[in-house]
């Protein structure tokens, strides 16, 4: 079965690109939510492999870091992998801080250390 990944206020651009990604690389199906709570909402409807969060959505301008903390704040939902798409490491360790896996930026997309990272959750998903 394909890992079902969650891609969290991204662009259309840029979510196309992580989809090519990860269809790509690992066969996964992926779904698009452009707020915290569609987010929260599909997560409770789904069961994810991943959650990618963008740092600052790209339609409602919402923070990323907000929904990774009510993420995993939740009880229902803590348990699901979730990493931050974000160039400036200062929110990769707040991310990580809050219970995030350590993320990546846009302009990493094609490194190795982040296809390794990627594999890392949806290989044995």
């Amino acid at each position: 079965m394909s890992p079902l990944v969650l891609d969290v206020g991204n662009c259309g651009f840029d979510h196309s690109s992580i989809r090519r990604l990860l269809e790509r690389e690992f066969s996964a199906e992926v779904e698009q939510a452009n707020s915290q709570q569609s987010a929260l909402q599909a997560l409770r409807d789904a069961d994810y492999a991943l959650v990618l969060v963008n740092r600052k959505f790209d339609r409602t301008g919402e923070d990323g870091l907000s929904l990774i903390q009510a993420i995993k704040s939740a009880a229902d939902l803590q348990s699901t992998p979730v990493m931050l798409i974000s160039n400036y490491e200062e929110y990769q360790s707040q991310a990580v801080e809050y219970g995030a896996e350590p993320g990546f930026g846009k302009a990493q997309l094609g490194d190795p250390a982040t296809r390794a990272a990627l594999a890392g959750l949806l290989e044995n998903a």
